[in-house]
């Protein structure tokens, strides 16, 4: 069997640390038996002949651009059987002004709501809330999500938009509160897969800080949805 190709995509917003957040995973792929490459641009993702050589893509991008090009690239490898995940901004806060990216993702961030006004400081802990990772019936047969427990953070917690055809495996609540304009709880997918042609998307949320992707829940579900995401034989 010939060696399984990872490619990780890596930049953005400083303030999620791609290059360290990345660096955690690099070891589980290569004891996992992938050789992996690491780019710091989406300008590969334009590059047919090696995305179509790419079994499984690892973005964490948050923000920043992408021309039409990259994304169809991105988007043609995906159905064409080529594995995508990601956690946190780097896959669900990227490329805000594409919707065609959007529409390859299934979910988009849009908030993370913050501490009451009166216990904010300026800083990034004004976002961070306590709350669970609550795993779905579908997730509790889910091979990403299969014997994982509920779970609490103290991090930021995701608002995301989505769309029906997402399979969601764990979801976190947003709970209404005094200063929020919103009336009833929200409840948001934290963890989800979306089948888009051949291919498998496997979207993570939490993943805000390096203590959070070190949570063993987090760790496991990101390094489980890579290899679940990654091209399948039926695919190749």
């Amino acid at each position: 069997m010939a060696q399984r190709r990872a490619l990780v995509v890596r930049g953005g917003w400083e303030g999620h640390q791609p290059v360290k957040a990345t660096e955690l995973f690099l070891p589980f792929l290569e004891r996992s038996g992938y050789a992996v490459r690491v780019e710091e641009s989406t300008e590969i993702y334009a590059d047919a002949a090696e995305m179509a050589e790419t079994d499984l893509v690892v973005q964490c991008m948050t923000m920043s651009q992408i021309t039409r090009d990259q994304v169809a690239g991105l988007s043609a490898a995906v159905i064409a059987g080529t594995g995508f995940t990601g956690w946190h901004g780097g896959i669900v806060d990227s490329f805000r002004a594409s919707s065609d990216y959007l529409h390859l993702v299934g979910g988009q961030f849009a908030t993370h709501p913050g501490l009451a006004p009166c216990e904010r400081h300026g800083g990034e802990e004004d976002n961070f809330l306590p709350h669970t990772v609550r795993v779905t019936d579908l997730g509790r047969e889910h091979p990403i999500t299969a014997g994982i427990e509920d779970f609490d953070l103290v991090t930021e917690q995701y608002w995301v938009l989505h769309d029906d055809l997402i399979d969601v495996l764990a979801v976190i609540t947003h709970p209404t509160q005094a200063w929020h304009p919103w009336h009833r709880p929200v409840t948001s997918p934290a963890i989800w897969t979306r089948r888009w042609g051949a291919g498998r998307i496997v979207v993570t949320t939490p993943g805000h800080s390096l203590d959070v992707l070190e949570h063993p829940g987090v760790r496991t579900v990101i390094e489980r949805g890579m290899v679940w995401a990654t091209r399948t034989a039926s695919a190749s």
